[in-house]
């Protein structure tokens, strides 16, 4: 076997690397009569300290706080966030993706407890199916995390969503607990879920969690004809029932202090209607496409500490995903369009965190794993046909991080080796890639904690196998989207005694250059579309947040927090096009959210609010392509009542409190005013 100049780079240094830490763990001998100094461990700390102190910019919503949003699944509570455009097809069972300051859902990876999730056939993760009961906390990393030891996927991103479940917690003889809610609301929304956690013996725990999710999703809503003062007709969402079902269960093994690992089975299925784009005179609004999906996925953790200076962790994951799409009204010579899609990933990792100098560190992570494809079409000939594809991935990164009172700096170099093979006709192209990163946050001040950060980082997206084999628009010659980022920020956090114990503020600055950018094009026909590498876009931009909590007399606080978002994403692709200039689709000018709360002996009441201003629908920015501005404003009433050793919880939420039957995607609007209630108990 012969290998390239990247490829023995990449063998180079795993060895050096993996030799050096073998003897550094093998040749130190602990002696048991000595008292060994450990650097300071920060156990807990509140997550804004977390926000304000990374080098790139990062958000935080724990579970406390996203109580507070209103928000029944994860793409409810991203919305929250700055920089973010959550992709929503409307309906509590519509397709929802995240695209962060304007690179695309396919340039944001998704991680769950540490290892990432994946979808080789789209490239994007429908973040609408990952429900917010068992979820302690998410967090979204622009960038990367300042954190080295982590699998090398994690560092191949331009930004990635932290999913982090709850794990067990058990106080005094206690050894087991859970929890059990009911959620009930408009348009047939039923919910209830169950959450448990076992103490199994002093180093074994284990968890279980379940969900069922039903809605007939069936809303009103207003469609106007052609400008404001035109007519209108009051309409029904149809085809927008969703059946969702989610079994979860992890054990979770601390050996020691210095071992702990946990196994994770997770399994969610989803039959839903497809809702169509609203049609002027079609009362009916029929669309008969209908959507069932599966994930399984097993994945295990694993990590030890050899000594003061070496760590060491492993993961592995075997995931499954089958989807099966149906239209009985296609236009075809059979009278449908059906497809069965089957996809699976067998993923491992290894990493070592070596800790060189009390501020200095080095990491290094290798991943490799195996991504399959197959497809069943209505007709035999296409099924014939398809690429049945086989992608082979190495990722490796070695990193190094340093940390002082007033300087916290990381750098880091991802090299990416992939290998694609297929069965039927020609196979997309081998890559061989090296992506640096580095990024810097500095303290000028001692007494005051106003820090100012940068990053940059080169990081590029594969193209999917449905850009590259998908039936009739594949292109198997497609190149990388490769991106450039550069954001230049501060951060400032301050406390005055008791009444007024935090406030919060960062501001970032950015630029994005993407070359080489993936579009869907016409060919011969409007019925034929191809893949190509077209696009240039450049994004600039300004993320500002800022929270603060005040107490105003005993037992109540008041919680307030906002961020606001300016992008300039525009096409660069060619000074002849007629959209050269112009803001890409879906992508608006401003944007931001507000939240509050006050909290009360008696009950809690929260307000959150999400708005936008107008985006285009197309490429071109034409006033038949634009989508006004909005808000969406809720309300919700809260109150837990304990009773022995149990919590009953009630709540109560109106959402989207003006009745406004806004759009996200053009042709497909969000219901209007909306309630739900949840009766939940903790034991």
């Amino acid at each position: 076997m012969r290998f390239s100049l990247l490829q023995k780079y990449q063998l180079g240094i795993a060895l050096l690397f993996i030799v050096s830490a073998w003897n550094v763990s093998a040749t130190e001998k602990v002696d048991s009569t000595k008292v060994y100094s450990i650097r300071e461990v920060t156990v807990t700390e509140k997550y804004q300290n977390t926000e304000v102190r990374s080098a790139a910019p990062l958000q935080i919503l724990s579970s406390k706080e996203i109580k507070k949003l209103n928000a029944l699944q994860v793409s409810d509570a991203v919305k929250y966030f700055p920089g973010v455009t959550v992709k929503d097809y409307g309906g509590i069972g519509g397709l929802k993706t995240v695209s962060v300051r304007s690179l695309g859902a396919g340039h944001t990876a998704v991680s769950y407890d540490g290892i990432t999730l994946s979808d080789c056939q789209t490239g994007q993760i429908d973040i609408g199916r990952f429900s917010l009961e068992n979820v302690d906390m998410l967090s979204l990393n622009n960038g990367q995390s300042d954190n080295i030891f982590q699998p090398a996927r994690l560092f191949a991103s331009a930004s990635v969503l932290n999913i982090r479940t709850l794990t067990p917690q058990f106080k005094g003889k206690k050894t087991f607990h859970g929890s059990a809610s009911m959620k009930a609301g408009s348009f047939g929304l039923l919910n209830p879920s169950v959450y448990f956690q076992k103490k199994l013996s002093t180093k074994y725990s284990a968890v279980f969690s379940g969900e069922w999710l039903s809605a007939n999703g069936e809303y009103p809503y207003l469609l106007t004809y052609g400008d404001a003062g035109d007519s209108t007709s009051h309409e029904i969402r149809k085809n927008t029932d969703v059946n969702n079902f989610r079994l979860e269960g992890s054990v979770y093994a601390n050996f020691s202090e210095k071992q702990s690992a946990y196994l994770k089975a997770y399994f969610y299925n989803s039959d839903r209607g497809l809702p169509g784009a609203t049609i002027y005179y079609n009362t009916d609004n029929f669309s008969s496409q209908r959507m069932n999906d599966q994930t399984f996925f097993v994945q295990a953790h694993y990590q030890t500490d050899f000594s003061q200076f070496l760590s060491f962790q492993a993961n592995a994951k075997y995931n499954y995903g089958y989807l099966h799409y149906l239209d009985t009204t296609y236009l075809n010579s059979i009278g449908r369009e059906e497809s069965l899609f089957y996809q699976r990933e067998y993923y491992g990792s290894a990493s070592f965190l070596y800790r060189a100098f009390s501020n200095m560190s080095f990491s290094f992570s290798t991943d490799g794993f195996v991504n399959t494809l197959d497809a069943v079409y209505e007709s035999a000939s296409l099924t014939n046909e398809f690429a049945r594809p086989v992608r082979y991935s190495l990722l490796s990164v070695v990193a190094a991080k340093y940390v002082s009172e007033q300087l916290l700096g990381t750098a880091s170099l991802l090299s990416t080796i992939v290998s694609e093979q297929v069965e039927n006709g020609a196979s997309g192209a081998d890559h061989n890639r090296l992506s640096p990163y580095v990024s810097l946050i500095y303290k000028p001040f001692k007494k005051q904690d106003l820090r100012l950060r940068a990053f940059y980082k080169n990081i590029f997206r594969l193209p999917t196998f449905n850009d590259l084999y998908y039936a009739r628009i594949g292109n198997t010659d497609l190149k990388p989207e490769n991106t450039d980022q550069f954001n230049f920020g501060l951060t400032y956090e301050f406390s005055i005694g008791k009444r007024w114990p935090l406030f919060s503020f960062t501001a970032d600055g950015y630029r994005n250059h993407v070359k080489d950018k993936i579009v869907a094009m016409p060919t011969g026909n409007i019925f034929k579309w191809t893949m190509v590498n077209l696009g240039i876009v450049e994004v600039t931009g300004l993320d500002l947040t800022a929270e603060t909590t005040m107490a105003l007399i005993d037992n109540l606080n008041l919680i307030l927090g906002g961020t606001y978002t300016y992008q300039r994403a525009l096409d660069k692709t060619s000074e002849d096009s007629g959209t050269y200039g112009h803001q890409i689709p879906y992508t608006p000018r401003v944007s931001g959210s507000g939240k509050a709360a006050i909290e009360t002996p008696w009950v809690d009441i929260s307000y959150a609010l999400l708005w936008s201003g107008a985006r285009y629908a197309g490429f071109q920015n034409y006033a038949e392509n634009r989508l006004p501005g909005y808000s969406d404003h809720s309300i919700s009433a809260s109150k837990e009542l304990n009773w022995k050793d149990k919590t009953l919880n009630l709540k109560l939420e109106v959402l989207n409190l003006t009745d406004k039957n806004y759009a996200i995607v053009k042709w497909f609007p969000m219901p209007g005013r909306s309630f739900r209630a949840t009766v939940g108990m903790k034991f």
